[in-house]
């Protein structure tokens, strides 16, 4: 494989990456430095300076990017209205881009060789990170163990653990894997790789069962700015706060559980259990809001756009001249997006119960079944004529040639 004299791995203390910095080391005679970013894992991060230490590595950088993450990283997504495939809200995969830049940047910093990551041959994480690199520091080299090294399987992983003395923090009774930001958490692997086994309670971390949460309805409004949001219940908030108050509010109402088979970039399907409590409050009260104040051209148009954001930020596009453009219309579009969403939920459910603009396009004295001034209810016989003409032609020709509609 060659020598290599520093390489910086992403690291966040599970299976793989505890695996990997011995692995590293054995392989490539390195110096490996680990990097862990603290998107909002919470208690999870505690251990991994002196796991790290411990299993090889001979420093360790715990980098707190939360706030860049939610800024920088999720509001745009949520303003750009991105959900892959109708239901995820791509909590992993908007965390990949945030961590690997910091990645990288503490590679060139460190004037390291290379950068690792632990993700599979099979998954999307790989090229998420891998893009990144590409992008921002192409002359790194990128290993990749999963791709090189002669493990197989997750049981082998923790074979290979047990040989050499690290202790991780799954079993073979329950080789699932759980991935954690401020965002989310997804489950994936062991039991779960049946779609048809219904995850188990004890499972979810962010969220109560929908059936024991309160039998009472919770109101919570979320306040947005230009298309961001900016306060729950008129307190004004900073982003990370923001989400992690509304992770408080909806979880304990049950709300943000998504069980999906999804399409992986790689070709194949897998299935993914995911919690994103506040963000799906934010993610409904956001679309919400552009209904009451977005033109129905641009926000038919915007419907499109969201679709093929959400496509660049779950194959790894990040960083790329067409997430940038993007990027320019979604916030041309947000600029009248501000205002306020009242929520209502009771026992997993989601509704809205009231919203309300200084720049809402909708207008009462047009829209009223009751008696108006304003709309002449005679101009709509014009107006279906005209654009009902390609149809009538097409009907007189039918009728002319004796063809079935």
């Amino acid at each position: 494989m060659g020598k290599l004299k520093k390489v910086v791995l992403a690291y966040s203390g599970g299976l793989d990456t505890s695996v990997i910095i011995p692995w590293l080391k054995e392989n490539y005679g390195c110096e490996v430095i680990a990097m862990a970013a603290d998107v909002g894992q919470g208690e999870e991060l505690d251990p991994l300076e002196e796991k790290a230490i411990k299993t090889g590595a001979s420093k360790i950088y715990i980098e707190d990017i939360k706030d860049d993450f939610v800024k920088n990283y999720v509001f745009p997504m949520v303003k750009a209205g991105a959900v892959y495939e109708g239901k995820y809200l791509l909590g992993t995969a908007i965390a990949r881009p945030a961590i690997a830049k910091r990645l990288v940047e503490i590679a060139l910093a460190e004037g390291a060789d290379a950068i690792a990551h632990g993700c599979t041959g099979k998954g999307n994480d790989q090229v998420r990170f891998e893009l990144t690199a590409k992008a921002l520091a192409p002359q790194l080299k990128i290993i990749a163990p999963w791709r090189e090294w002669d493990i197989k399987s997750r049981d082998d992983e923790i074979d290979y653990a047990e040989a050499h003395g690290i202790p991780v923090p799954v079993t073979k009774a329950k080789p699932y894997s759980m991935d954690r930001n401020l965002w989310h958490i997804s489950y994936e692997g062991g039991v779960l790789e049946d779609p048809d086994f219904e995850p188990q309670e004890d499972k979810f971390k962010l969220t109560v069962a929908p059936e024991k949460a309160p039998d009472k309805p919770t109101y919570v409004e979320i306040t947005f700015e230009a298309g961001e949001p900016v306060a729950v219940d008129g307190e004004q908030l900073p982003p990370v706060e923001l989400v992690t108050r509304l992770n408080e509010i909806a979880g304990a109402n049950g709300v943000g559980r998504v069980d999906l088979v999804e399409n992986r970039l790689v070709g194949m399907k897998s299935r993914g259990v995911y919690e994103t409590p506040g963000g799906t409050l934010i993610t409904f009260a956001h679309r919400d809001l552009e209904y009451l104040t977005l033109d129905r051209e641009t926000m038919h148009y915007k419907e499109l756009v969201a679709v093929k954001y959400a496509e660049l930020v779950y194959n790894g596009l990040w960083f790329t001249p067409l997430r940038e453009a993007l990027d320019a219309f979604v916030n041309s579009t947000q600029r009248n997006v501000t205002g306020t969403v009242r929520l209502k939920l009771y026992k997993g459910s989601v509704q809205v119960a009231g919203r309300t603009s200084p720049y809402s396009l909708y207008r009462e004295d047009f829209a009223t079944f009751g008696a108006d001034a304003v709309y002449n209810q005679k101009d709509a016989e014009g107006f279906i004529n005209l654009y009902g003409l390609p149809l009538t032609i097409q009907g007189l020709l039918r009728a002319e040639k004796g063809l079935q509609a």
